[in-house]
């Protein structure tokens, strides 16, 4: 259970500015809070990313018709990607934040979804046919020292008009998935890119509330799909926590060899989809050729290619076929085979390297700063693997390396990801002959009450640490659940990382990120 501490809105500006001080240099979370008669609010998780301590804090408001908190955007730069989901979601303002527009809504839908007192009525929010209209100018509330709330006030432009602005998506086979970049251009050279979300929202958060545990589940594969595994460990871990229920030493092999399966599975699509952004079209073959052989495997034990629904509350849904362990021992000694030919056709190739190696760098500072856990964290020297950080299942049984590089480019995000590659096959190679006899599933109630509290657990996805959050009130279903993407921290450092690039570098970097969008969109 998580023990939160609450600040006092008058102090919360310099309590925030002494974490970060103190090494709380990761923000890991930031979760709108809608407590009715207690106010709205914020819970933050902060992180120390050399010692890994965590702190939970809080702040809560009793005013609901402007209520306002001081931004720590300029303490955290993910806050600010975070600070406009919260304000898109419950109207809490954050006095200072840069640009207080919404991220996922319509800039004229009216209400925010997720307070407990929003009106879902389509006669104030109608079906709209008409495209919404761009916001140009950013959207500031300055704080004033002779007023007791922040006024609205207008800055500088988005974009800057004086140059070429171009856009690019929502439909475009480059920005893989419904996602939308307005770009400013000097010439070829990109001066400011404004991300827009929000083309597929589907309100998961909102349903998973008048749903019960288990049937939240179904919506963890829907959002990254290439970490259908790894998503749905995190739930079913966050409420095994909550109940005090432990799984079995099979459903612990099985969980953690899927799980890796799942990683294979998406760093061959990352490479596959790379390859294929910047044209070359054999490497794109080869990876998905190598990668139709583990979904065989997948659907075998599953069900499913894509969409896996495997994980359960106590334990997974069905056992592992007879000739699981064969067939994937066979699977890894082949694909370690294959791996070199991805090097020779692909990775070495000196197009890809003049197009890759000291494009998109991203610092470490800034990886931490923006939250870039994954692949892309550890291209820039960050060891932020939470198998690592915060051991679960069978992490700290098994011996593995973190993949660090230091260039923080294009091409270092992409060495990551087929060097881990290898370390997975190693995981399971460690595992896939000692799984031991027992239960696939503890048995657990149709209903599932869990105790009042408020509970977080997280699994390092495909793309990094994939993060559940819920505050429980004792009923049937969650009174709050909140899941950490693992691409919203992507896009915001992208936003960054761009800038001083050309078009086709933009291409690249994306690519290189490796974000999928119903995880950022949820």
């Amino acid at each position: 259970m998580m023990d939160i501490e609450y600040i006092d809105i008058k102090s919360f500006r310099q309590t925030m500015l002494d974490r970060r001080a103190a090494g709380m240099d990761f923000l890991r979370e930031m979760i709108g809070m809608d407590w009715e008669a207690e106010g709205l609010g914020v819970i933050y998780i902060l992180e120390n990313s050399a010692t890994h301590d965590v702190e939970e804090l809080a702040v809560r408001i009793t005013e609901r018709d402007r209520p306002q908190i001081p931004t720590v955007s300029d303490i955290w730069q993910i806050a600010e990607m975070y600070e406009r989901e919260v304000y898109d979601f419950y109207g809490i303002e954050f006095a200072g934040h840069p640009d207080m527009r919404r991220l996922f809504l319509r800039n004229d839908w009216v209400g925010f979804p997720l307070r407990k007192d929003y009106d879902p009525s389509e006669t104030i929010n109608p079906v709209r046919l008409e495209s919404e209209k761009n916001e140009e100018i950013v959207r500031e509330y300055d704080i004033a020292e002779d007023k007791q709330l922040a006024e609205l006030v207008e800055k500088m432009k988005i974009l800057h008009y004086d140059q070429f602005v171009i856009n690019i998506g929502p439909q475009h086979p480059a920005t893989h998935g419904v996602l939308r970049f307005r770009l400013s251009l000097e010439g070829e050279v990109l001066r400011k890119v404004d991300i827009h979300c929000g083309y597929i929202h589907r309100g998961i958060e909102k349903m998973c509330e008048s749903r019960t545990y288990p049937q939240t589940l179904a919506f963890t594969d829907r959002l990254d799909y290439l970490s259908a595994h790894q998503n749905r460990h995190a739930l079913c871990m966050c409420i095994e926590k909550a109940m005090g229920l432990e799984v079995t030493g099979r459903v612990q092999y099985i969980r953690t060899i899927m799980d890796e399966l799942q990683r294979i599975d998406s760093h061959l699509l990352m490479f596959s989809c790379m390859a294929m952004d910047m044209g070359a079209i054999t490497s794109f073959i080869y990876g998905f050729r190598d990668r139709e052989k583990l979904l065989d495997i997948m659907e075998e034990v599953t069900g499913g290619r894509l969409i896996q629904n495997y994980n359960v509350i106590g334990g997974v849904q069905a056992d592992i076929t007879p000739g699981f362990a064969a067939k994937v021992k066979e699977y890894c000694n082949d694909q370690k085979k294959r791996l070199k030919e991805y090097y020779d056709v692909f990775v070495n190739n000196i197009i890809f390297r003049n197009r890759s190696i000291g494009v998109g760098i991203l610092s470490r500072e800034d990886a931490i700063s923006f939250g870039t856990t994954g692949g892309t964290g550890r291209a820039s020297g960050w060891a932020c693997d939470v198998r690592k950080r915060h051991p679960y299942a069978l992490y700290d049984k098994v011996e593995f390396k973190e993949i660090i590089h230091t260039g923080g480019d294009c091409y270092d995000r992409l060495l990551v990801r087929l060097e881990e590659i290898v370390e997975s096959i190693h995981i399971i190679e460690q595992l896939i002959d000692n799984i031991p006899e027992g239960d696939f599933k503890t048995k657990t109630k149709p209903i599932i009450k869990l105790p009042e509290g408020r509970f977080y657990a997280a699994v390092e996805g495909s793309r990094g640490e994939f993060g559940v959050f819920i505050e429980s009130h004792g009923e049937k279903t969650p009174y709050r659940l909140k899941f950490r993407p693992m691409g919203l921290p992507l896009i915001a450092a992208a936003q960054n990382i761009m800038k001083g690039h050309k078009v086709a570098d933009m291409i690249t970097i994306g690519a290189s990120l490796d974000y999928v969008i119903p995880d950022i969109d949820r």
